[in-house]
């Protein structure tokens, strides 16, 4: 029952996306842009890669001192992974041959497809490095399914969009900061980590 709602969530979110503004962020990390949905080869020969800090350094506990750190490092491993996938999947606007839903449940996926429909009408693809600094800020053990909070300090100082219809890169808006927070959620499904929640909407720079 779960899983049909939450199919009919993905469902809904992205054709509930169909609009899509000129020139705006549409989910932070992307940039929809104004083009077609042609694409380009030499743009997608470009990935977008993730620069990440070690899980372990960002744990933010020694184990002998929170009894818990090896599930900060493990959570922390779940959202670095789906980072990487979420590149993959932004350098062609498309999840296609990604591992996203290893790592991500479909409430976080919807908001991830409705970015790559967005960016599939107005024709755009990411390229350059995003930078992530992502740390554990709640942990959880005591409950049935164990939950966790992140912040991530996202850097798009090497970011770009590309325009695969124009064939160049789409600025930033000036007022767009290029290091900001953003939050996601975490829960412990069958033995590992699964992200639930991504919000790119930021929570102030970093």
């Amino acid at each position: 029952m779960v899983a049909a709602r939450q199919e009919r969530a993905v469902g809904g979110r992205v054709a509930g996306g169909a609009a899509v503004l000129c020139g705006v962020v549409t989910f932070a990390w992307v940039l929809a842009g104004c083009g077609g949905s042609d694409g380009d080869a030499k743009a997608l020969a470009t990935a977008p890669s993730v620069s990440q800090k070690p899980a372990s350094a960002s744990a933010g506990s020694t184990a002998s001192a929170d009894s818990h750190a090896d599930q900060k490092v493990a959570v922390l491993a779940a959202y670095n992974r789906m980072t990487t996938e979420q590149a993959k999947a932004y350098r062609q606007a498309s999840a296609k041959g990604t591992a996203l839903e290893k790592y991500a449940t479909l409430d976080a996926l919807s908001k991830i497809d409705l970015d790559l429909y967005r960016m599939k009408e107005a024709g755009t693809v990411v390229r350059g490095e995003i930078g992530h600094d992502a740390k554990v800020t709640d942990l959880d053990m005591t409950t049935t399914t164990p939950k966790a909070s992140l912040s991530d300090c996202v850097d798009l100082s090497k970011y770009e969009t590309y325009d695969t219809r124009a064939k160049k890169v789409i600025p930033l808006p000036t007022n767009q900061p290029l290091r900001y927070i953003a939050t996601a959620k975490a829960e412990r499904w069958q033995g590992r980590w699964m992200v639930t929640d991504i919000n790119t909407q930021g929570g102030g720079s970093c």
